[in-house]
């Protein structure tokens, strides 16, 4: 022992004093990050890999965690807030069956929002139909629009947006505009400068300006598409403000899908706005507290139920959701989503449907925006395959739709992808409906995408060095994608 000691310490000794001073100061580095990750609980295999990757680039690795790496973000001031300001009041009903008010009961558990209905909710194919009925739902406002998007360019889809917005500030109707300083980055003050002379507020989610002593939330996304005009009448689903949205104006625009949603659960989607506008530091949550922001609405046929999911909760409400159902499903599960990278539990989910006898079946874009999340996303088909489950890869236009159909009778759509980051880091807004005529129209609208797509066979082409190997890589980077 003596002997390994006296090598070790002269190892030590030949090593330059500045050598020195770093082999030490990594030394003590190591334990410290270690801590620091595993204290954040997260999966074991997540926890390994960024240890082990920040061990291997000291200093610079811990920037990169400091930047990006996990983080918990706390709104509990917020739920307080909810009594004191009137926010929270809610005539909550459950639904009929017992396997519905499972869900119901899950969903308000981990989302704080009750199970409610709607009178109307209309589905929104495309940015050109959503687009004329968000600016004919504008130009109707009364007391106040609420806008909260993850990208608002200004282009001309964006313009279109904001001038009808300053049109309507200039009536007296209040207007607040909540964007993510991420996707909306290429708006500037002149863009916006029109809505705030005209009396308008606008505010940026989790702004990428450094703070000293303070971790920049530059991994953690506004990626809610929210609209609610004077309390009644709401907007909901995966399309943002721009032009790639609009097949009218874009060469390959993005296939997507939206809804138009009347009825209590409006007030579902007015809190969750009104905790991010309160979270941005923008105003008091008392500024809420006037009755004509929750308006009474007739209690609808409807069953409906706002799903919201972020890093300030740890119970991932919308995965978990989709999880549960899935597993719930006795005839069918309808997947459609444009990044497909699935945790072991969603994984499990759909093959154990699909070996259940289930018609399952996902749809994916030929290829995303994204070359490794595609590859990600196919080094699962042979798994989904070999289960039973059909695989369709929509093209040539870019597949954005986020949509779950479970049996005949429930369905879920809005912003969240089913992937890691929409799952955990993400902040994201989805509807669960159920109704038997809602779902069959999202039924139709999904088998009719399916049947302009490729089906994915076993057998498809799967050559080493351009298939296999590259899809193996992208889908170790799965965790952070």
């Amino acid at each position: 022992m003596s002997d390994l000691l006296d090598s070790a310490w002269q190892a030590l000794s030949s090593i330059p004093h500045i050598g020195l001073y770093l082999v030490v100061a990594w030394l003590l580095y190591i334990p410290w990050l270690v801590a620091w990750v595993v204290l954040q609980k997260r999966e074991p295999v997540a926890t390994l890999s960024w240890v082990l990757s920040l061990a291997l680039l000291p200093y610079i690795g811990f920037l990169i965690y400091f930047l990006l790496g996990p983080q918990r973000i706390t709104r509990q001031r917020l739920r307080r807030g909810r009594t004191r300001s009137g926010m929270g009041h809610y005539s909550a009903i459950c639904p009929a069956d017992d396997s519905a008010v499972e869900l119901a009961r899950v969903a308000q558990s981990t989302t704080g929002l009750p199970p409610s209905t709607a009178t109307r909710v209309d589905w929104l194919v495309d940015g050109h139909a959503t687009y004329s009925a968000l600016l004919e739902a504008i130009s109707r406002a009364r007391h106040h629009i609420h806008l909260e998007y993850y990208i608002c360019r200004p282009d001309q889809t964006g313009g279109r947006l904001l001038e009808a917005l300053v049109e309507r500030a200039r009536a007296g109707v209040e207007v607040r505009l909540l964007l993510d300083a991420v996707g909306s980055g290429p708006l500037r003050d002149r863009h916006l400068r029109p809505l705030v002379e005209a009396g308008g507020q606008f505010c940026w989610f989790h702004p990428t300006k450094f703070r000293p002593f303070t971790r920049p939330w530059l991994n953690m996304r506004n990626h809610r598409k929210i609209v609610v005009i004077d309390g009644a009448l709401g907007f909901i689903g995966g399309i943002n403000i721009t032009d790639d949205h609009d097949e009218t104006i874009a060469g390959r625009p993005f296939r997507d899908l939206h809804m138009r949603v009347e009825g209590e659960v409006v007030r579902s989607m007015q809190l969750a706005f009104v905790e991010d506008w309160i979270y941005a530091d923008c105003c008091e949550p008392t500024r809420f507290g006037d009755a004509a922001y929750w308006p009474e609405s007739a209690r609808g046929r409807i069953f409906a139920q706002l799903l919201v999911s972020g890093p300030d909760s740890s119970w991932e409400a919308i995965h978990r959701l989709q999880v549960a159902a899935i597993h719930e499903a006795r005839r069918r599960v309808w997947l459609a989503t444009p990044y497909f990278v699935p945790g072991e539990a969603a994984r499990m989910a759909l093959t154990s449907a699909a070996l259940g006898g289930l018609d399952v079946r996902l749809l994916v874009p030929r290829r995303t925006d994204s070359l490794l999340v595609t590859l990600a996303a196919r080094s699962y088909f042979d798994e989904l395959l070999k289960a039973g489950v059909r695989v369709y890869e929509y093209g040539p236009r870019m597949l954005h739709t986020k949509a779950l159909v479970a049996d005949d009778d429930l369905c879920m759509v809005g912003s969240a992808n089913f992937d890691h980051r929409s799952f955990r880091l993400n902040f994201e807004a989805s509807m669960m409906l159920r109704d038997r005529e809602v779902c069959a129209g999202l039924a139709t609208l999904l088998e009719g995408e399916m049947e302009q797509s490729a089906r994915v066979r076993l057998d498809r082409p799967m050559g080493l060095w351009r298939h296999r190997l590259p899809e193996a890589f992208a889908r170790l980077l799965s965790p952070v994608l």
